[in-house]
């Protein structure tokens, strides 16, 4: 319970982009463009992977999930955020602060452990190419990406049920546009120490472990491309790999610019601006990055383009 002389929050204030009110019109809509290019580039991935039939392998059917935990991370994020820059402010009632911080969680960092799934995909076809079809087989990439959203959705729920213990009294207002773990954690009026250790934890377990099985994997796979003697075999090797290093650079680079770069008197400020990166970047590039890169892709484009066409006929 709180003192006598404070109240208990029950409603969030989410202060939003109010340094660039002026520009708010301009924000409004690059940031609605840049969701709806999000959703159809993902929505579009994952349309494809499911209906045709070329890209029914394990290395699409981790993209597939890759692109759905994009779809549901911007969803859960940019929606209220057009809706605090029209307004110049958001509310949300705590429950749903707290609903939005797990959810957020969960479609966030799920992307680590598929991204870790897929550097293994990669490994098995340059290293052991001659077993990839009996060891990724089916059932096994079910479990990898079953086993992904398991093992996340249960560290999420044992943190939420920590910070939910805790007391919110008083100051009930957010310098940024959604319920990330940080600025929430600090509206708390209780010692949050535990908490703070609970996430550490958490965090070396849910960025740095796949971190490191993927920079491990892919010193594997820079080995044996060493080995292979022709030029060919080489750049093969290499463009099996391209698309999703180039994922890898990207997501674990937003992650250290967010949460790694050295702070200031500003940074609570600044890591607002930061978050954009993980929330709105990632998900815009990746689609790119698979589309530009894969010429699975480019063909299933066209097949896909050319049963659109048909029916219409």
């Amino acid at each position: 319970m709180c003192e006598v002389n404070q109240t208990q929050v029950t409603q969030i204030r989410l202060l939003g982009f109010r340094g660039l009110a002026k520009y708010k019109t301009l924000l409004f809509i690059v940031f609605l463009l840049t969701y709806l290019i999000i959703l159809g580039g993902n929505l579009l991935i994952i349309i494809l992977v499911t209906t045709i039939d070329h890209l029914k392998i394990p290395m699409f059917f981790f993209l597939k999930h890759l692109a759905t935990a994009d779809v549901l991370l911007t969803t859960s994020v940019i929606p209220m955020m057009l809706g605090i820059i029209f307004i110049d402010e958001g509310r949300l009632s705590f429950v749903g602060c707290i609903t939005q911080l797990y959810a957020f969680g969960i479609f966030g960092f799920v992307q680590c452990f598929l991204i870790a799934v897929m550097s293994y995909d990669r490994y098995l076809a340059v290293c052991k190419p001659l077993h990839y079809a009996s060891l990724m087989n089916p059932s096994v990439c079910l479990l990898l990406v079953s086993g992904s959203w398991f093992l996340v959705s249960l560290i999420a729920s044992s943190e939420l049920m920590v910070l939910v213990q805790f007391k919110f009294c008083g100051i009930n207002y957010i310098d940024n546009f959604f319920c990330d773990f940080g600025p929430v954690m600090e509206l708390s009026t209780s010692d949050t120490s535990s908490l703070i250790l609970h996430d550490f934890v958490n965090s070396i377990f849910l960025i740095f472990c796949p971190f490191t099985y993927i920079i491990i994997t892919y010193m594997y796979i820079f080995f044996i491309i060493l080995k292979i003697s022709s030029a060919d075999g080489r750049r093969k090797a290499i463009s099996t790999c391209s698309s999703h290093l180039a994922t890898v650079c990207i997501y674990y680079g937003t992650l250290i610019t967010v949460y790694l770069v050295p702070g200031d008197d500003s940074t609570a400020s600044m890591n607002k601006y930061r978050s954009l990166l993980y929330t709105v970047v990632t998900p815009l590039l990746n689609p790119i990055i698979y589309s530009l890169r894969n010429q699975e892709i480019k063909k299933a484009l066209l097949i896909f383009a050319i049963k659109l066409k048909n029916t219409q006929l």
